[in-house]
């Protein structure tokens, strides 16, 4: 009797560190419940950088998020953070901000691409990077666990921000 009450006192606390350890990170949980892999894992999407249409006095890039079949769809809300510009590897200085509405949550999965924008300001002293990487964000604030990487090649500069995470290509 003593060692089966050590034992359940023991799984229990096991249990109980366990859910505290996951508290307050997002675990990119399949928006429908199933068992697939999650596409919000970075290892499960693609990411492409492509210019898009300027606006005044702003030049635009548009990240293109992708998934291929085989994985479930998930939903993502506002701008990615920790955005971080590279140029073959080396790192450009240039911190990005968000910008936009943060709440509307989008479904990302096969077959349902998502994009967020980076605008540039075209201030003249912009610098090369051909590489971004950044964590998506889950409905209510949290982080997909994981940096996503995107390639593509752009220009940064001192106030650069990034949009929010919107539905379609």
């Amino acid at each position: 009797m003593r060692t089966n009450r050590k034992i359940t006192v023991t799984l229990v606390t096991v249990a109980v560190l366990a859910g505290a350890a996951g508290a307050g990170i997002a675990q990119a949980a399949p928006a429908n419940g199933s068992a697939a892999p999650s596409a919000c894992r970075p290892a499960n999407h693609t990411a492409k950088i492509t210019e898009d249409t300027a606006s005044s006095g702003h030049r635009h890039y548009r990240v293109t998020l992708t998934a291929p079949r085989g994985y479930e769809a998930c939903k993502l809300a506002g701008s990615p953070t920790d955005v971080r510009f590279t140029n073959h590897g080396s790192g450009t200085g240039i911190t990005a901000h968000r910008y936009g509405g943060q709440r509307t949550v989008v479904t990302f999965g096969p077959g349902h691409p998502v994009h967020f924008d980076i605008q540039v300001p075209n201030n003249g002293r912009s610098k090369a990077a051909d590489e971004a990487s950044f964590t998506l964000r889950t409905p209510g604030g949290g982080q997909i666990p994981g940096t996503s990487v995107a390639e593509g090649r752009l220009k940064v500069a001192t106030g650069t921000q990034i949009g929010p995470v919107q539905r379609g290509a």
